[in-house]
């Protein structure tokens, strides 16, 4: 019977080594995860006695295993390196195809780096089998890599290679990637239109009083007369923009300058983000994504093992908002303290009487996880509402105050034109 010699990892993240004595390939590797190790690298070590005494009574030399071709050296250090969300859902959905069809990690990373011919992909699939070749973990050589794998990646791959469930882990890790790419994609879609709205609706304003007003007003002004009080003003905002353009740009970017700087200090970014959360119809849509995030984030990590405290720690690094994080951090040390989640979140008055029910019943019965993705899926849809009925409210304010911007230009221009026909007629007399 062939013989496999195989590298695992133990639950404790240990190198492991041995032989089998297996039929085929398939079932060295189900013996091995049945041992609860992860496989790393497997190669069939029976046959080769038996080719190598065929060579030798031939009179031929032995062949010479041909040396493995390196890849280029990388461009960017692994630190530095960074990829779209996009790139790491291919990564990670072809990674966990490979392991599912039996593949040791080995074997499929190997794959990877000359499946995948984006340079940067390329270049972090070297840079993880390399680790691997020395080895190193997975979890581990994910670290290598901050910029590309968030905290719950490598806390869920460690978990995996703990529990020897490496396949399903990345396998959930592709489903929660794709639903936070849904999310995300649904809220900037939703605000591409109303975005360019507004925009096009400025430009429309500035070429309007820029270009067009001079042309009129200067025709109207030969023909001698007091300009009304509307007609005036309108010439006095052409004037600041024609002359003072550049004191604006000045300022402008003063304002941005003095903003950046006082948002990088702690108090200042927690005041800010703050005040996001109180914007009417923008903090909605931050808070709901949050919530589905929250949970759904929170929901992944219990169904796959990671302790609770480690769960809040890694939901609080996503948050993406300093206030919030503060709360979750409050939270957390209620939760060492002795109180449930769903108690220490309604201490912060932060989430809906909604979200801390329904977490508090997924206490209660022991099914906590599912609990947290049924209230994602609830929030996911509120999201969903919400930020159609924003969407759908922005364009006609934006509308309207166009409208109000071009009636009053158009008011002024008008107010001169009865003004120099009531000067046309008054001459004669």
């Amino acid at each position: 019977m062939p013989q496999f010699s195989y590298r695992a990892r133990n639950a404790q993240g240990g190198l492991v080594e041995g032989v089998l004595d297996c039929p085929d390939r398939a079932v060295a590797i189900r013996q091995i995860e049945q041992l609860h190790y992860m496989p790393v690298r497997i190669e069939l070590v029976a046959s080769a006695p038996a080719v190598a005494s065929k060579s030798q009574k031939n009179g031929a030399p032995a062949p010479v295993a041909a040396a493995p071709i390196t890849a280029a050296a990388p461009t960017t250090p692994p630190q530095k390196l960074k990829l779209s969300h996009n790139q790491l859902l291919i990564f990670t959905e072809q990674l966990a195809h490979l392991l599912r069809a039996g593949m040791t990690l080995d074997e499929g990373l190997s794959i990877l780096e000359k499946r995948l011919k984006q340079p940067r992909l390329q270049q972090m699939t070297h840079g993880l089998h390399q680790a691997l070749v020395d080895g190193r973990s997975f979890s581990q050589a994910l670290r290598d890599f901050p910029r590309v794998f968030p905290p719950i990646y490598i806390n869920l791959v460690a978990a995996g290679e703990a529990s020897g469930a490496l396949p399903e882990i990345l396998t959930r890790l592709v489903e929660h990637l794709t639903q936070m790419k849904n999310l995300r994609d649904r809220v900037q879609q939703a605000l591409i239109y109303p975005a360019f709205l507004a925009l096009a609706g400025l430009g429309l304003i500035v070429i309007f009083i820029t270009f067009m007003v001079p042309q009129l007003v200067g025709f109207m002004e030969k023909t001698g007369g007091t300009l009304p009080a509307a007609t005036r003003i309108l010439l006095g905002v052409n004037h600041i923009l024609t002359t003072y353009w550049w004191l604006g740009i000045v300022i402008a970017l003063g304002l941005l300058v003095a903003f950046r700087a006082f948002v990088r200090t702690d108090e200042g970014r927690i005041a800010w983000d703050r005040f996001r959360l109180m914007i009417p119809g923008y903090s909605r849509v931050v808070l709901h994504r949050y919530y589905a995030q929250f949970s759904r984030t929170l929901g992944t990590l219990m169904e796959n093992g990671v302790p609770l405290l480690r769960g809040i720690d890694l939901v609080t690094e996503i948050a993406g908002n300093r206030y919030l994080e503060l709360k979750m951090i409050e939270a957390r040390r209620a939760v060492i303290d002795g109180a449930t989640l769903s108690a220490a979140l309604t201490a912060q008055d932060l989430f809906p009487d909604l979200f801390t029910d329904m977490m508090a019943v997924g206490e209660q019965t022991g099914h906590f996880a599912q609990t947290m993705q049924t209230i994602a899926d609830i929030y996911e849809r509120e999201l969903d509402r919400t930020v159609n009925t924003v969407s759908t409210l922005i364009p006609p304010v934006i509308i309207v105050l166009i409208a109000l911007v071009v009636g009053l230009v158009v008011y002024s221009i008008l107010s001169a034109v009865f003004e120099m026909t009531h000067s046309l007629q008054v001459k004669p007399n």
